[in-house]
């Protein structure tokens, strides 16, 4: 089932249950994938890893309007961007700890001989390829420049 159908069949429940918050997420993800698709030289449908990539997008919109809101003492505002960042991870696969992206990384250090700082977008590249998703780039730009220095 594609991200587009499985969004309305859950925009569906949330009007249903007359959950604005989930419904307002649900509805960004949705302008969200019409907007990829229109775009210009866009291909027919989204990939799976261009829907991973957009999902994230939004998460990382949410948590930096969290950050922003928590900062100015604006709870009433702040708690919505959690909630709506919660709905959205639920079409994301399941994120790695760090535990496990160090363990992958520090795979790929040890495949290519990275050593030293020079190496980071090599190593990024590869890491970023077969994480695919499941990490956030933040995190797994912090391990291997742990993991190289």
């Amino acid at each position: 089932m594609s991200l587009e159908v499985k969004i309305m069949d859950h925009m569906k429940e949330a009007m249903k249950a007359k959950d604005t918050v989930a419904l307002e997420a649900l509805r960004a993800i949705k302008s969200a994938i019409i907007l990829a698709k229109t775009e210009a030289g866009a291909a027919d449908g989204l990939s799976e890893s261009d829907e991973i990539k957009m999902l994230q997008r939004l998460v990382k919109m949410r948590k930096d309007s969290y950050e922003i809101f928590t900062a100015q003492n604006r709870s009433d505002l702040a708690e919505p961007e959690l909630a709506q960042i919660a709905v959205i991870e639920q079409f994301l696969p399941t994120q790695l700890t760090e535990a496990e992206v160090e363990v992958i990384v520090a795979k790929i250090i040890a495949e290519t001989d990275a050593t030293g700082i020079a190496a980071m977008g090599k190593v990024m590249g590869l890491a970023s390829a077969q994480i695919g998703g499941q990490a956030e780039g933040k995190v797994i730009s912090g391990i291997v420049k742990k993991l190289l220095v």
